[in-house]
């Protein structure tokens, strides 16, 4: 990134479209991701999973695997004797069950894919021999692969300590009012109820889960190289399960072909590996296959929501009534409990709306799928979608123009205090807005869209308002009442004699351009060229703790403990620069080239080498007591309920009646994401959140059989869009810097996912308003098109 300087709107680097410092290393193959990586005597790893959704396990036979040429040994649970995964919540057991997540399944399977037992072989073929030698017997069960399954009467039990297949049942608010205010509204306003859905998704990084583990006898430590999200949380687990001390157990993290979310949990595979490997003295590798990161891998997604809610005539939200249920599959995550959805959505629902009264009940299902664990969004794309249609939907009711009744409803004095006890901080709710709506109609969609029935074409128009918390610190999770609480992040960065800087971060890089926008953010704070900033990450021994990546706190809690770190370098430079320069501390500052200079004699300066040179190779030169290192260490944790970005997005679509097929014409968005510390980096963030966000409205789903067969297990069952579905999305910005952070960033890895399902379905929607079609689930497949429009004829005709 050395080069000549380019100023941002923020500072010399900050603000600014700098290249990403990745790609040079990615795009010419020198990027070094899990699979690249070779060991000598090295050896492969697979699963013999689960076949059956539901069953007792009777017996597991390895003797014919152990026979095969190459195998070099296979384990069951028994064999291995692990601690399970135990994720917990500080809650009353009639709120909060856990559940004991074996590393492989012990006595019972609770779904297909679930991992059985582990075989370890030469190389990745003899491994898949040994896989399908293994012997499994199972006594099979009823599956649950339902709400109304699950909740039945007599229904069978995932888990003997769960009745009813609930995991978690909270209602975290029930404010006054919610009765009284629906009483009114169906005398004069209007009620709206609404049932809405989501189907269960996969996150799909483009790189699939993977491990190598090999024991260093030299270092008497197991090291474990995996992509994961939170190598801190990894070591954790994996030493109490191994029973081992955590300075026996280092975790690194490579390059990471995208995670969102699903690595930001700790699995199974990783720990069994890393069993393995200690026990045969040989690094053991593993990596899922897409088969298994379809079917086996942690999904997410897959919610009801019941809401009901009471506007009055002037079309003023006035009480807010949800009832929510998510299918949470067969395990709680670690560390975030199977609370992490319908807590997420139970405190923030809401939104960017003020609601006077709030009534919710949130419950965590668990069912004989694979378990659910974070997805790009958690829940807020759910949520979104059922308060935006709420929205629509009462619009319709009272005669409203949608974007008129939004407007009456956002939040636009700041700090605002919610029903749902969150203080939301200065945005640009209703500014948002009006830029999304003035860019279709400036470009004439709304013309378009409203003489297209004319035309016998179905084009409609849908919005997305929207926040999204970023940055959750240790008090916001402390909320949820968590036993492992994530908030802060630690950050160091020395000098050396060169004057170039390395600063470590306990975030973790997979996709979101980390390498550039931290070192942004320290060459301004020390007027450095980011050429000369190193970025570490990923390393248990380089950096004390960190909670990883995840909700977009990388930018906000990470570049902020990276900020303060530099911050605080920069008076050791200074001090050191004054002393030398023989004038006092206040008369000397950052000269922005490198060096620090004297305030009232700019002419006399020394550059950083020149007072590394000093620190490291000539210390006796340096004032008596001073310690000659040029470092520094910060912490940082948001404080309160954290800093919010929003967004509005505007999207155009055209429904075929023909084929059912939706076609976007234009999608807009207009969000505030604080500072832009790369405009170019934040651009691809919402875009990708956005495809993310279109394929999870339109495309990708994984369903069940009747007996817990999963339906997708390569990509010509589930459907991922190409760049052919998705159009071309333009992003524009504005700025409401944030007071919580350091850098003024609020952050932007979510947004793009938050917003899409809801925009997109409300377009579908208002596409078929005059047929008497209303479509509340996603993703709204062809299939789901023609069917409604087929019962919506049938029903117009029954009544002529």
């Amino acid at each position: 990134m050395t080069g000549p300087r380019v100023d941002g709107p923020r500072g010399r680097w900050v603000g600014a479209s700098v290249p990403r410092r990745e790609d040079p290393r990615l795009l010419t193959g020198r990027g070094r991701f899990v699979d690249d990586i070779r060991m000598h005597g090295m050896l492969h790893a697979g699963f013999v999973r689960a076949t059956v959704a539901h069953g007792r396990l009777v017996g597991v036979d390895l003797s014919a695997v152990r026979e095969i040429g190459g195998v070099v040994a296979a384990y069951t649970a028994d064999d291995l004797d692990l601690g399970d995964i135990v994720a917990l919540l500080d809650r009353p057991p009639e709120e909060f069950v856990p559940t004991a997540m074996p590393v492989l399944a012990r006595d019972k399977v609770r779904f297909v894919g679930e991992p059985v037992a582990i075989v370890i072989g030469c190389d990745p073929y003899v491994v898949e021999d040994g896989v399908e030698a293994a012997v499994v017997d199972y006594e099979p069960l009823d599956a649950v692969v339902s709400e109304e399954t699950a909740f039945a009467q007599q229904a069978p039990l995932v888990h003997e300590e769960a009745p009813g297949n609930v995991l978690l049942d909270v209602s975290m608010f029930d404010t006054p009012g919610v009765d009284e205010a629906f009483r009114a509204a169906a005398g004069d306003g209007c009620v709206i109820d609404l049932v809405s859905r989501s189907g269960r998704q996969n996150a799909l990084p483009l790189e699939t889960r993977g491990v190598i583990a090999s024991w260093d006898d030299r270092d008497d430590q197991l090291l474990v190289q995996t992509c994961s999200q939170v190598p801190h949380q990894v070591r954790t687990l994996l030493a109490r399960s191994l029973g081992m001390q955590e300075r026996s157990v280092r975790v690194t993290v490579p390059d990471m072909g995208g995670g969102f979310g699903q690595k930001c949990v700790v699995g199974r595979e990783e720990i069994a590996v890393a069993a393995a490997a200690r026990r045969l003295d040989r690094p053991v590798k593993w990596i899922e296959d897409r088969r298994e990161a379809l079917t086996a891998a942690f999904l997410a997604r897959e919610q009801r929501y019941r809401t009901r809610a009471a506007f009055d005539a002037e079309g003023r939200i006035t009480a807010v009534d949800a009832d929510i249920v998510c299918d949470m599959g067969a395990y709680s995550c670690y560390p975030f409990t199977a609370g992490i959805e319908p807590l997420m959505a139970s405190a923030e629902m809401p939104g960017v709306y003020k609601v006077p009264a709030y009534r919710v009940r949130a419950r965590a299902m668990t069912t004989n799928k694979a378990p659910t664990a974070p997805y790009r969004g958690v829940s807020r794309p759910q949520y979104v979608m059922a308060m935006e249609r709420v929205m629509d939907r009462a619009a319709r009711e009272l005669g409203l123009d949608p974007v008129e009744i939004r407007r009456r409803n956002l939040i636009t004095e700041f700090p605002y205090t919610g029903i749902n006890n969150v203080t939301y901080d200065p945005g640009t709710y209703r500014e948002t807005l009006d830029l999304a709506e003035g860019v279709l109609r400036d470009e004439g969609w709304c013309h378009l869209r409203d003489g297209a029935t004319e035309q016998g074409r179905h084009i409609g128009i849908g919005y997305s308002c929207f926040s999204e918390r970023t940055g959750y610190g240790s008090e916001a999770f402390a909320k949820r009442k968590m036993q492992v609480v994530p908030g802060f992040d630690i950050s160091e960065i020395r000098m050396d004699t060169s004057g170039s800087v390395v600063v470590t971060s306990g975030t973790m890089n997979h996709g979101q351009s980390h390498e550039t926008t931290l070192a942004q953010i320290v060459a301004d704070r020390l007027g450095l060229d980011p050429g000369k900033v190193k970025l570490r990450q990923g390393d248990t021994e380089r950096i004390a703790y960190g909670w990883g990546t995840f909700a977009s706190r990388s930018a906000t809690i990470g570049g902020s403990a990276v900020s303060v770190a530099a911050d605080r370098l920069a008076e050791v430079v200074r001090t050191i620069g004054a002393y030398l320069l023989e004038t006092r501390p206040d008369n000397v500052r950052l000269d922005g080239a490198g060096g620090v200079e004297q305030v009232d004699d700019p002419a006399r300066r020394l550059s950083f080498e020149d007072i590394a040179d000093v620190a490291y190779l000539r210390s006796h030169l340096l004032p008596k007591g001073s310690e000659p290192a040029l470092s520094a260490t910060a912490s940082f944790d948001v404080a309160g309920d954290g800093t919010f970005s929003n967004a509005t997005h505007a999207v155009v679509v055209e429904a075929d009646p023909g084929t059912g097929r939706i076609r976007i014409l234009r999608y807009a968005c207009v969000e505030d994401c604080g500072v832009v510390i790369n405009p170019k980096v934040v651009d691809g963030q919402c875009r990708g959140g956005i495809a993310q966000g279109i394929a999870g409205a339109l495309f990708e789903e994984i369903t069940y059989a009747e007996n817990g067969e999963p339906s997708a297990a390569s990509f010509i069952d589930y459907l991922v869009p190409t760049a052919a579905e998705i159009p071309d999305i333009s992003v524009e910005h504005l700025e409401t810097p944030s007071t919580l952070t350091e850098n003024g960033a609020k952050g932007v890895g979510e947004g793009g996912t938050i917003g899409a399902p809801a925009a997109v379905l409300n377009a579908i929607n208002d596409a078929l308003r005059h047929t008497g079609v209303s479509l509340e689930s996603t993703p709204v497949h062809p299939q789901s098109v023609l069917a409604a429009l087929d019962s919506a004829a049938q029903e117009a005709s029954n009544a002529s």
